[in-house]
């Protein structure tokens, strides 16, 4: 069985709870003996370090899970990466599960600095390799992960899911919209709401106002500072692709409501044209959190990242940290 190891990591001024998998099995002699790795970012919304919303910070929120429904999709995926000998870190956003803050105010440039901070945490771990990690980012988590591979030259390798590729404007137009027609995630009073006062929300944020407060059915209000929406607004992930030269597969559910497949073929476009030829993978019939894919089309995903974590030359600053370990 795999080794799960509960961490509390610095990140800026708030410390964020996570969960370090190891794999059961001994790291290969020709590695240097360490593991490589894999750092998993969640999704838009609050959600918890598997992936899954967050229902005990912010109750009301959303609704109860279905009946024997499946572990969140980064649960899935890290006990997928440590069976084919990858470890992983995953950790509860700002303001979600056990970390500290307010998710309604963090906004994408401070998720950007924390997801920094989680991958120097795994730096300072002896058993991993430096040569060879990764990033696995899932909706927002996606967009988040090209950000910090452009500026970290010891990423080897990326894996998107359910990524956007336009501006979180067109993009929530679009996704309000889909839902609108098939009522996918409504009935989650949050959805509800962001959907229902989708345009004020652009329009506010584009004005820079301060906040704007939603009503919740049957859970009061939620204000929502606007300062997160605008910075998405105005950093396109397709943007961040054009700049970065990496290993990138980006795997998209056909079912997605929260980001349209055609984002992710707007990526491989990017991409391409950087020279890195990535590839797109289509789960017909998935929603955006991929609860319908298969174990065995997830530890293909998995198998997919582990495969591409080759080893990189590192900076001198890691070099460093490699000769202390």
């Amino acid at each position: 069985m795999p080794c799960s190891e509960e961490l509390r990591v610095r990140a800026g001024d708030a410390i964020l709870a996570a969960t370090l998998l190891l794999p059961d099995d001994p790291a290969p002699d020709g590695a240097t003996g360490r593991y490589p790795n894999v750092l998993l970012l969640s999704s838009w919304l609050p959600r918890d370090r598997d992936g899954a919303y967050d229902r005990i910070g912010h109750p009301g929120w959303f609704a109860a899970p279905p009946p024997g429904a499946q572990a969140g999709l980064l649960a899935r995926l890290a006990e997928a990466l440590a069976a084919r000998g990858v470890a992983s870190l995953r950790a509860d956003p700002r303001g979600c599960g056990a970390s500290e803050g307010r998710w309604e105010e963090v906004t994408l440039f401070a998720k950007i600095d924390d997801a920094r901070d989680l991958l120097a945490a795994i730096r300072g771990r002896s058993e991993l390799d430096l040569r060879r990690s990764g990033i696995l980012g899932h909706g927002e988590g996606a967009g988040i992960a090209l950000a910090v591979a452009i500026g970290d030259p010891a990423v080897s390798a990326l894996t998107l899911i359910g990524a956007s590729a336009r501006s979180w404007r067109e993009t929530l137009r679009r996704a309000a919209a889909t839902r609108g027609r098939d009522g996918t995630d409504h009935d989650h009073p949050i959805v509800v709401a962001i959907d229902r006062w989708s345009e004020e929300l652009i329009e506010h944020a584009e004005r820079r106002e301060a906040s704007l407060t939603l009503p919740l059915h049957g859970a009061g209000t939620v204000t929502l500072p606007l300062a997160p929406i605008e910075q998405a607004i105005h950093t396109p992930a397709l943007a961040l692709a054009t700049m970065l030269h990496r290993s990138v597969a980006l795997v998209h559910g056909g079912a997605d409501s929260w980001s349209d497949p055609d984002e992710s073929a707007l990526l491989v476009a990017a991409l391409s044209d950087g020279g890195d030829g990535p590839q797109v993978r289509r789960v017909p019939g998935a929603g955006h959190d991929l609860a319908e894919a298969s174990t065995k089309l997830i530890g293909e995903i998995a198998a997919d990242l582990a495969d591409r974590l080759l080893p990189r030359d590192l900076p001198p600053v890691l070099l460093a940290i490699e000769e202390m370990g």
